[in-house]
């Protein structure tokens, strides 16, 4: 059950890459991704990196609630419906997702067709 954990975890840290790079994503959201890359490679931190086993906490704490705070938007960049490609894919053209529809036959037309034949 853990190993499943570090595979989700591994490609939603693969997939911050693909939800900086989409055009869609608001920059409010980018920005704060890019804060919490910042705040990572920051020589200043909350707890100090000489302490150790503690120095790296604040730093896993950051990125825990990073990665639970956009884990639905992240999702869609691994799995299956990846909006990213179909856009590149249908450059230009207007796609419209989650949409549900029935096709209801017209009865007049289907008797006039039986008729005619």
């Amino acid at each position: 059950m853990q190993f499943i954990f570090f595979q989700i975890l591994m490609k939603r840290l693969k997939a911050v890459r693909y939800f900086l790079k989409d055009k869609s994503v608001p920059r409010r959201r980018k920005l704060i991704i890019a804060a919490g890359i910042l705040y990572l490679f920051m020589p200043i931190d909350l707890i100090p990196e000489p302490i150790f086993l503690f120095g790296i906490v604040d730093d896993i704490i950051l990125w825990t609630f990073l990665i639970w705070y956009f884990k639905n938007e992240l999702d869609r960049y691994w799995l299956d419906t990846d909006p990213v490609r179909s856009k590149e894919k249908f450059r230009g053209k207007e796609i419209i997702d989650n949409v549900n529809f029935e096709v209801e036959r017209d009865k007049d037309k289907v008797k006039e067709k039986e008729e005619q034949e």
